[in-house]
């Protein structure tokens, strides 16, 4: 699958290397950047559905990075500087979204990484976990659903008014309907930065004060990194995880910290604790004031969450090797 890496390095501030990588993967290159020492304990970030990895803030980043973490990011298919092609012409599974990261991993000479997913990156690393668990040393899923929990169904529910067959909440629709102006390509950057804004708003929540400065630089950094203000969208395409693979998630093992949102509006609470639920070593954190996204205010917090995480999934490994 892996059939050739191209490298460069580039170097910044406080002597940190932060090497690139363009990893092909079939008729595809995807963009990944490893940011910290090589020695570190791999952490591989997983960006949500259709953005790209600078989804992730440079400051979370480099919380991590000060912790002794080799902190990996990539660019999936059709998002940033990775290769996009028309989805008709190329179609394509969530699951091979997931086999995606693989590659990262394959390229980075990466044998196990603690893998952290936001929204759809929740959904890619339950799917690691259940055909590559043997790569992961944690897994962090945060803004998530369930495998077993019918998202793309359940918009469509929102819509109509019924009522989701599994009792958990629907997605809010007022988030659903600013999403869906995607679909109309905005005129100008300055137009599509006031739509990146707004929608970013409404998934933030409303505990919280929102700080549209902040995500303002930050997609306009996405698009300067992508070189396009055309809002991708080709993995509302991508064919889903079929629902009976839930069921699977209860023979998963791999420590699994799940981070919940109070405000998220589009798994709301209880969805956070019917995926830990789910996992053999599932374990539930609720951030209070946390929507869908990561507001500068609490990326402290959110940090501090994975890495202590990481650090008891290090422990126990240790000690099963010790036996």
């Amino acid at each position: 699958m892996l059939a050739g890496v191209q490298q460069s390095r580039v170097e910044v501030h406080r002597e940190i290397l932060m090497p690139e990588k363009f990893v092909s993967v079939n008729d595809r290159s995807l963009w990944s950047q490893s940011v910290g020492l090589d020695e570190g304990e791999a952490i591989l970030l997983v960006s949500g559905a259709n953005a790209s990895a600078l989804m992730w803030p440079d400051e979370f980043v480099e919380l991590l990075v000060s912790k002794g973490y080799c902190v990996i990011r990539y660019d999936h298919r059709d998002t940033g500087r990775s290769t996009f092609i028309e989805f008709d012409d190329a179609p394509y599974t969530v699951e091979d979204l997931a086999s995606d990261a693989v590659s990262i991993l394959d390229a980075w000479e990466v044998d196990k990484a603690h893998v952290v997913g936001l929204s759809i990156g929740a959904t890619l690393g339950q799917v690691l976990a259940l055909d590559h668990m043997d790569r992961l040393h944690s897994l962090t899923l945060m803004c998530g659903a369930a495998l077993d929990v019918d998202f793309v169904g359940n918009i469509g529910r929102a819509f109509s008014g019924e009522s989701s067959p599994d009792g958990l909440p629907l997605p809010n629709k007022e988030v659903l309907e600013a999403l869906s102006a995607r679909a109309t390509p905005s005129e100008s950057m300055e137009e599509e930065l006031d739509r990146r804004v707004k929608e970013w708003g409404l998934l933030s929540g409303a505990k919280l004060e929102f700080d549209a400065s902040d995500f303002r630089l930050r997609e306009q950094r996405c698009i300067d990194h992508a070189g396009t203000w055309a809002q991708p969208g080709n993995h509302a395409m991508a064919t889903p995880v079929p629902l009976a693979r839930g069921t699977e998630l209860r023979k998963v093992s791999v420590p699994a910290l799940v981070i919940q949102g109070s405000e998220d509006p589009l798994n709301p609470p209880p969805h956070g604790r019917h995926i830990a639920d789910l996992l053999l070593n599932g374990r539930l954190v609720e951030i209070d004031g946390l929507g869908h996204c990561l507001p500068k205010a609490l990326l402290p917090q959110i940090a501090n969450e994975v890495v202590n995480h990481a650090e008891q999934s290090h422990a126990a490994d240790a000690r099963t090797s010790h036996g």
